[in-house]
C-alpha cells in the first residue's frame, strides 16, 4: 500500500475490473484458430514510469498492473517525436514524422499512408474497426473509410454534465456489446487524460487537470515530492533557447508554486487513475460479452510528460522525460512463462502498425518504418535488433525549437537546427543517466559526436 493512499480508496480502484482473474486463468490454453480481436489503449502525455507496475511510488494503476502481470512490458518505449499530432499519425501509418509529414499546421497525411494505416488494412481484411476518443490527426482518407464505428470527440473535458472520456468509454463499451465471436474487431480507446486542459489555469481536478468523478479524491491527502531533477542549477544549465521554450512556458501555468505543483500532481496522478478504472469497466465487458480469450491488449502513451524536471512541463524535447512512453502488450494466449515479463530492447511507436497486423496476420506494407514485437512478447528470437533509433520535432512554432537526433543504448544526441549556429547535445546515459552533462561543448568523444552527427534518415526500414 502507497503512503497516503487508503485501503477503502486502493480497494474502490481496484474493483473496477472484478472480471479480470477469470481472463488470465484461462492464458495458456489451446491457441484460438480464429484470429485474435485488438483492443488498443493510448493515453495522452504520460511517460514510461507513471505506473505502478513500473515502480512508481504514488500512483495507483491495479487494473494496467494486472495487464502488465499477465503480458509483457516494454521498459525501452519511446516515440519518434514528442508531440501528439506528429505520434498519433505514426501509430496509424508506422512512418517517423519526415516521412508521413504531418504535425500541427502541416497538410493531412497523404492518402497512400491513411490508406496502409493499421485500420485501413484491417477494415478491408475483415476486421470490423471501431475507435473512440481522440483523433489528432488529419488524413485524405475519411474516418468513415477506416472505421465501422466512432466518435472522435476529447474536448470539451465534459459533455452535458459528464467526463468525455468516461462517455467515450460508453461508447467503446457499446461497441463490445454488438461484437460478435464470428467477426474479429479492432477497437481502439484513446484518451484524451491525463493531458491538461490548456483552457483551464485553475490549478486542480476540476481545473487544469480534470478528474473523473470515480477517482476524484483518490489523491487528495498525498503530498508529492518535488521532483529529483528541480533544483535551480539543473534549469540554469540549459541553454537559453529551452529557457524561454514552451516547456518553461507551461512551468509557469502549472508548477510554479508548491500550492500550483500540489494540486496539479495530485490531480494529473487522479487522471491516470481514472484511465485505470475506465480501462476497468471495458474489460470487464469484454469478460462478460465472452471476448477475452482471444483479445490482443495494448496500452501505450502518444508521448512523455516533464513534471517539473528541469523547470519544464510539457514534452517536445530530446529528453528522456519527453520520449519515454509506457508499452504494455498482453496476448491471452501466452503461456505461463511467458507471461508478466519487462523486456528491454526498444520499441518505438511506429511499431505499433506493424505488430496489430502481425496479430491479425495481415501483411505488413514494405514501407512501414516499424517492426512487429509481437516475437519479443512471445519470447522468441528475433536477430538483430535495433540499437538506436532516430527521433525530431519538427513543427512550426516560434516556441518549440526543431531538432533531429539519435537515441542510442548508451548515447543521446540531438540537433537543435533552428538555432543559429545549430546547437548540440550529447549525453552518455551510463555515466550520466539524467543528461545533465553535455558532451558536445566539451571537445570530448569526438568520435561518438561525429558517428551521430553522419547518422542519417533513410527511406523505408533503414530508418530505424
Amino acid at each position: 500500500m502507497h503512503a497516503g493512499i487508503t485501503r477503502r480508496q486502493f480497494l474502490a480502484a481496484a474493483s473496477a475490473a472484478p472480471c479480470l482473474r477469470p481472463l488470465w486463468c484461462r492464458a495458456g490454453e489451446a491457441t484460438p484458430t480464429r484470429r485474435p480481436n485488438i483492443l488498443f489503449f493510448l493515453a495522452d502525455d504520460q511517460r514510461n514510469d507513471t505506473l505502478g507496475c513500473a515502480g512508481h511510488r504514488i500512483v495507483r494503476t491495479p487494473v494496467i498492473d494486472r495487464l502488465a502481470a499477465a503480458g509483457v512490458r516494454f521498459d525501452n518505449a519511446f516515440v519518434t517525436t514528442p508531440i501528439c499530432a506528429a505520434s498519433r499519425a505514426s501509430l496509424f501509418t508506422g512512418l517517423a514524422e519526415r516521412t508521413h509529414r504531418y504535425t500541427f499546421g502541416t497538410p493531412p497525411v497523404a492518402g497512400t499512408f491513411a490508406r496502409a494505416s493499421y485500420p485501413m488494412l484491417l477494415r478491408q481484411a475483415g476486421y470490423r474497426t471501431g475507435f473512440f476518443g481522440k483523433y489528432g490527426v488529419d488524413m485524405e482518407v475519411k474516418p468513415e473509410e477506416m472505421f465501422d464505428e466512432f466518435s472522435l470527440q476529447f474536448r470539451p473535458y465534459h459533455l452535458n454534465g459528464r467526463h468525455i472520456d468516461e462517455i467515450n468509454t460508453d461508447r467503446a463499451i457499446a461497441f463490445l456489446h454488438s461484437s460478435g465471436t464470428t467477426q474479429p474487431f479492432c477497437l481502439s480507446v484513446c484518451f484524451g487524460s491525463p493531458h491538461g486542459d490548456d483552457g483551464n489555469k485553475t490549478p486542480g481536478q476540476t481545473g487544469h487537470y480534470p478528474v473523473i468523478p470515480a477517482a476524484m479524491d483518490m489523491y487528495r491527502d498525498v503530498k508529492v515530492p518535488l521532483p529529483r531533477l528541480s533544483a535551480p542549477a539543473v534549469f540554469n544549465a540549459l541553454p537559453e533557447f529551452l529557457k524561454t521554450s514552451e516547456g518553461r512556458i507551461r512551468f509557469f501555468w502549472c508548477l510554479d508554486t508548491p500550492e500550483k505543483y500540489q494540486k496539479n500532481m495530485q490531480a494529473y496522478f487522479g487522471m491516470i487513475s481514472g484511465i485505470d478504472i475506465m480501462i476497468g469497466r471495458v474489460l470487464k465487458t469484454l469478460h462478460e460479452q465472452g471476448l477475452d480469450d482471444n483479445t490482443v491488449i495494448i496500452y501505450t502513451a502518444d508521448n512523455g510528460l516533464f513534471m517539473g524536471e528541469r523547470g519544464l512541463s510539457g514534452k517536445w524535447n530530446h529528453y528522456e522525460q519527453s520520449l519515454r512512453v509506457p508499452l504494455i502488450i498482453c496476448d491471452p494466449r501466452l503461456r505461463a512463462a511467458q507471461r508478466g515479463r519487462v523486456v528491454g530492447p526498444m520499441a518505438l511507436n511506429i511499431d505499433i502498425p506493424a505488430t496489430v497486423l502481425d496479430y491479425a496476420g495481415v501483411k505488413i506494407p514494405r514501407h512501414y518504418q516499424g517492426f512487429s514485437l509481437a516475437p519479443l512478447v512471445r519470447g522468441g528470437t528475433v536477430g538483430s535488433w535495433r540499437a538506436d533509433f532516430c527521433c525530431e520535432h519538427l513543427m512550426n512554432s516560434e516556441t518549440i525549437p526543431k531538432w533531429e537526433g539519435v537515441r542510442g543504448q548508451r548515447f543521446v544526441y540531438a540537433r537543435y537546427f533552428g538555432q543559429t549556429p545549430p546547437y548540440e547535445f550529447l549525453h552518455d546515459l551510463k555515466s550520466d543517466p539524467d543528461e545533465l552533462v553535455n558532451l558536445a561543448t566539451k571537445g570530448t568523444h569526438k568520435g561518438v559526436l561525429d558517428g551521430m552527427r553522419t547518422r542519417r534518415w533513410q527511406s523505408g526500414r533503414d530508418l530505424v
